[in-house]
């Protein structure tokens, strides 16, 4: 197969409701736009890593940094939607890879595994899940997801899926939790953006099963990185607190 040509975008909003300006926080002096764009680039997975927003302060900041940023509509609903905005004007990209914007903690290396998903050409859209922790189980705002044997999801869901029935049986089954990092080939990504949302998204609230409502197949990576996201701003010492223990890296299991 010949060399994809993968492209990785970052949207990022500076209107939040929790977290006004979210992408210009400062963690450990940088923005939290700019770890996550040096997590991008330390993964070499990608042959060119974008910031997709809508506010020129965030433009200019990661224009200060090096980085390279595109102006994108306010109406942009979600971030699919507003990497699809970007991939409008750039057909000759085979692959793109939308990493969220608040994971300054991104491991490099489940970014290669990601963009590593599109070297089998059955792929059309893929994800990452990790092992479930036993705690997480009840917890909805952990999204689980189901597996077919070759790695396509069959369900993602904030209910405790799958349901074990008889006791004595909860090891016989992996769990895996849902990492909201998503890849898509471009056609994949064209039509996704035009699809409305499905009765199953709008009842879990989890974009992932318009595509699967939709009959769009999602390959899952696996990987054994955990992460703490930037949600409200008492996350920040958290990120930094991981920071310091671990140096200057990003928190891999």
């Amino acid at each position: 197969m010949a060399s994809l040509r993968t492209v990785a975008v970052i949207p990022a909003r500076h209107a939040s409701t929790r977290f006004p300006g979210k992408p210009l926080a400062l963690i450990a002096g940088r923005a939290m736009v700019e770890h996550v764009w040096r997590r991008c680039q330390e993964s070499h997975a990608f042959d060119e890593v974008l910031v997709a927003t809508d506010d020129v302060r965030i433009q200019e900041a990661v224009a200060r940094f090096g980085g390279t940023a595109v102006m994108t509509s306010p109406d942009c609903a979600t971030g699919t939607d507003r990497v699809a905005e970007v991939a409008r004007g750039r057909p000759g990209v085979d692959v793109w890879v939308n990493v969220q914007g608040d994971e300054p903690l991104l491991d490099p290396e489940a970014l290669k595994v990601l963009a590593g998903l599109f070297s089998d050409s059955a792929v059309e859209m893929g994800t990452l899940v990790r092992p479930l922790e036993a705690a997480e189980v009840p917890n909805p705002n952990v999204v689980k997801a189901v597996l077919a044997r070759n790695g396509d999801a069959l369900y993602f869901s904030r209910a405790a899926l799958p349901f074990i029935r008889e006791a004595g049986h909860e090891g016989s089954v992996q769990r895996w939790a849902h990492i909201g990092l998503y890849g898509y080939r471009h056609e994949t990504l064209r039509k996704l953006a035009s699809l409305t949302p499905t009765p199953l998204e709008e009842a879990e609230k989890l974009e992932q099963l318009r595509a699967l409502e939709h009959g769009l197949r999602i390959r899952c990576g696996q990987v054994r990185w955990s992460t703490v996201a930037v949600d409200v701003p008492e996350d920040v010492a958290r990120v930094e607190a991981v920071l310091r223990a671990r140096g200057s890296g990003p928190a891999v299991l």
